[in-house]
C-alpha cells in the first residue's frame, strides 16, 4: 500500500482510483477524438443498440450516472462529429432518442478494444479482466453504487459532537473538503 493511501479513508481512495482510472481512458480514447465521458456514452449506447435499445437521452444518463444536461451536451457534441444521431421521439416529443451513426459503431468498435486492453492492465494487481480478486472487486464496487443518495449526512445521534478528530487525515481531508 502506497504511502498516500495509508491512512485514507475508502472515499478518498475511491475519489483517487476514479480519478486516475478516468485520466487513463482520456489519454487511451483521444486517439479516437473521444473523451472519457464521451466513450461512457459511446461505449453504452453501443451495447444498448445489440440488444435493440435506442435509448432516450433521459435513459442513457440514469444508465451512465451522468447528468441529463451533460449527456445533451455530450450528445451534441458527438452529432457534431458524426458519431450520434439524435432524433424526437416520435410518442413524447419533449423526449431525443440516440443512436450510433455508421461511423459511431466503428468508433465505438475501436474504443472499446483500447478500453478493454487498458482495463487488462489496469486490474493485472487484481488477477486481470477474468481475475477472481477482479469479480470480487466489481461486487463489492457494484454493493457500494446500490446504495442510494438519499442517505442523511447528519451525525449519528449516538456520537458525541465535540469528539476529537483523526489529524492523520487532515491532509487528504484538507484537500477534498466534501470527503468525509
Amino acid at each position: 500500500m502506497s504511502s498516500t493511501s495509508e491512512h485514507a479513508t475508502p472515499g478518498f481512495l475511491v475519489w483517487r482510483l476514479s480519478t486516475k482510472w478516468r485520466v487513463a481512458v482520456d489519454r487511451a480514447v483521444a486517439p479516437l477524438g473521444l473523451t472519457h465521458a464521451q466513450y461512457s456514452l459511446v461505449a453504452s449506447l453501443y451495447g444498448m443498440h445489440r440488444t435493440g435499445r435506442r435509448p432516450s437521452q433521459r435513459q442513457l444518463a440514469d444508465h451512465t450516472g451522468l447528468e441529463p444536461l451533460y449527456v445533451s451536451k455530450l450528445a451534441r457534441a458527438l452529432e457534431a462529429a458524426g458519431v450520434v444521431d439524435r432524433t424526437r421521439d416520435p410518442a413524447d416529443p419533449r423526449a431525443i432518442r440516440l443512436s450510433l451513426t455508421e461511423d459511431g459503431r466503428e468508433v465505438a468498435r475501436r474504443a472499446i478494444g483500447v478500453v478493454q486492453g487498458l482495463l487488462e492492465q489496469l486490474l493485472e494487481p487484481l488477477g486481470g479482466l477474468g481475475g477472481e480478486r477482479t469479480k470480487a472487486f466489481s461486487r463489492e464496487l457494484a454493493t457500494l453504487l446500490d446504495v442510494s443518495l438519499d442517505v442523511s449526512l447528519d451525525a449519528p445521534s449516538d456520537s458525541p459532537i465535540d469528539s476529537p478528530i483523526d489529524t492523520s487525515l487532515d491532509t487528504h481531508l484538507d484537500s477534498h473538503p466534501d470527503e468525509e
